[in-house]
């Protein structure tokens, strides 16, 4: 992950993906995008839910710089520590994946979630992208 400057929450790609406010600035960033193997399972989910045809998906976007990397135990564990603060704000798992990995990397966190932006995550910034 060393060429990526920032980690896709699945909202910030979905935002893309769908054209929607936001996606502009992730369509900027995805060659130095990376995402969480969490996150990414969403975003083919939540695509599968709206009847889009996600066949190549993932090369095409891949193609185009993104990188998608495992969620392993020491991640599981990262982010349950960081739901245990988070937890009165509401965020879920796959936003747990989504911190883990930005913080990991020392990189910022692209959501369109502004709630991301009220608890204290120390290092680990976020970028409401809409």
């Amino acid at each position: 992950m060393s060429d990526a400057t920032c980690v896709l929450d699945a909202s910030a790609l979905l935002a893309m993906l769908h054209e929607e406010p936001g996606g502009d600035e992730v369509e900027a960033r995805i060659s130095e995008a990376a995402i969480s193997s969490v996150n990414w399972s969403e975003v083919v989910q939540k695509s599968l839910t709206r009847g889009v045809d996600v066949e190549g998906m993932r090369e095409d976007l891949e193609a185009l710089g993104l990188s998608i990397h495992p969620f392993d135990a020491d991640d599981a564990e990262a982010a349950a520590e960081l739901l245990k603060k988070t937890k009165e704000h509401g965020l879920s798992l796959a936003d747990g994946a989504c911190l883990t990995l930005a913080g990991r990397h020392a990189v910022e966190a692209l959501t369109t979630d502004r709630v991301w932006k009220e608890p204290d995550l120390g290092s680990i910034e976020v970028r409401v992208v809409r």
